[in-house]
């Protein structure tokens, strides 16, 4: 789960981590009055939205005064912003963050991340902040410089050192602060069940490091005992079918083509994902219904695929261990009965009690098409997608 630049500020500030004057606005006149309350001669709007680089999509404005502020944030509200991170449909900004200009001689990048290769948390740090990680990374790749930190140990005083070293912070005062802030940082990610941090640009001002930027994202799977958490959520800025999907509880990832998919497992699913693409298909998303899926759970799953209007055709692809095929042949006939489909729909069952679920959906008298392989059925549902194209359906 991701949150907003304020919110992370908010986090970070509690750790111990200085952050600018700032405030949120839903409306120019908020805006407005957020800069009449902070003390500085000039105010950075920020749109508030799920992305990085919004800068570059204009998202950020600097202003020198108060109508400034207000026209700035007048453009900005409402506003589809597209960056190379929230892909071609963009995110909507619905508030934004007014802060006091900063005056800086540096910037450095910070960073906290969760490495499964290492199985230990990363910290990562450049003194060339304010740019893309991504883009340095591959052209001065010996200005990256990180610092692999063992989790059931915690981060080590000599470990914050190093980092500030190679930050180029040797001054005392700033040495002793920047130990302070990487240290908040990590206690952060740890407490919170958090699997990254970033600060970009972390700000070097006299004598003073300040977090201009602050991204943090959540592993949604800790989100049940981090309640205050949880309730930063903006809905609003998740794919609709995503949100959906997981106030129902199950797995979803919406993707951009037009073959709708079905399946229990998440092995499974990207097995499946990738034979739909060998036979010439494009999957509309990734969808796991879990180990346990009922009658009532095929049929909340069967929903939310249909839900996208751009699925041509959808296969359901099952093997069933925990679960059983009967129970999901009778979801999908209760689901076709209760749905008005009208895309054709490819089953592939294996597993526990294939022969009843088979039978169950033979003798529904649905029309269903069955397959016995994987390859026969993404073969099917890419026939069968390709078919209602021709067809101009």
């Amino acid at each position: 789960m991701d949150i907003h630049e304020y919110q992370a500020k908010e986090i970070l500030a509690e750790y111990g981590v200085k952050i600018g004057d700032g405030g949120l606005a839903y409306t120019p006149l908020e805006a407005v009055q957020r800069a009449r309350e902070i003390s500085s001669n000039s105010w950075v709007v920020k749109a508030q939205i799920h992305s990085g680089a919004r800068g570059k999509a204009g998202g950020i404005k600097i202003c020198k005064t108060h109508d400034e502020v207000e026209k700035a944030v007048e453009e900005l509200l409402g506003k589809k912003l597209v960056t190379h991170q929230s892909g071609p449909a963009g995110k909507i900004c619905s508030r934004v963050y007014i802060e006091a200009g900063t005056n800086f001689t540096r910037e450095l990048y910070l960073c906290f991340l969760i490495d499964r290769s290492s199985e230990r948390i990363v910290m990562v740090g450049s003194t060339q902040g304010g740019m893309e990680i991504e883009k340095l990374a591959k052209t001065n790749p010996e200005l990256i410089h990180k610092v692999y930190i063992e989790p059931a140990v915690g981060l080590q005083d000599f470990q914050a050192r190093t980092m500030a070293f190679a930050l180029g912070l040797e001054d005392p005062k700033l040495l002793s602060r920047s130990v302070k802030i990487i240290k908040g940082c990590y206690r952060a990610l740890r407490d919170l069940d958090a699997n990254m941090l970033e600060i970009n640009p972390l700000v070097v001002t006299d004598n003073e490091l300040i977090a201009l930027d602050a991204k943090m994202s959540f592993d949604d799977n800790a989100l049940f005992r981090r309640h205050k958490i949880a309730e930063l959520r903006d809905k609003t800025q998740g794919d609709h079918r995503e949100v959906a999907a997981a106030e129902q509880g199950l797995s979803y990832v919406g993707l951009s083509g037009d073959i709708g998919c079905m399946i229990n497992g998440a092995g499974l699913a990207m097995a499946t994902m990738d034979m739909i693409k060998l036979a010439g298909g494009e999957p509309a998303n990734f969808l796991d219904v879990g180990g346990g899926a009922s009658a009532e759970r095929t049929e909340k799953a069967f929903r939310l695929v249909l839900a996208d209007k751009n699925v041509k055709a959808l296969l359901v692809n099952i093997f069933a261990g925990i679960n059983r095929c009967d129970w999901i042949a009778e979801g999908v006939v209760q689901a076709i009965k209760n749905i008005d489909m009208k895309i054709p729909l490819v089953v592939r069952l294996s597993g526990t009690n294939v022969a009843q679920g088979r039978k169950i959906i033979t003798e529904s008298n649905l029309p269903i098409i069955m397959a016995e392989t994987l390859a026969e059925a993404a073969e099917k549902v890419v026939q069968a997608r390709n078919e209602m194209v021709a067809r101009g359906t």
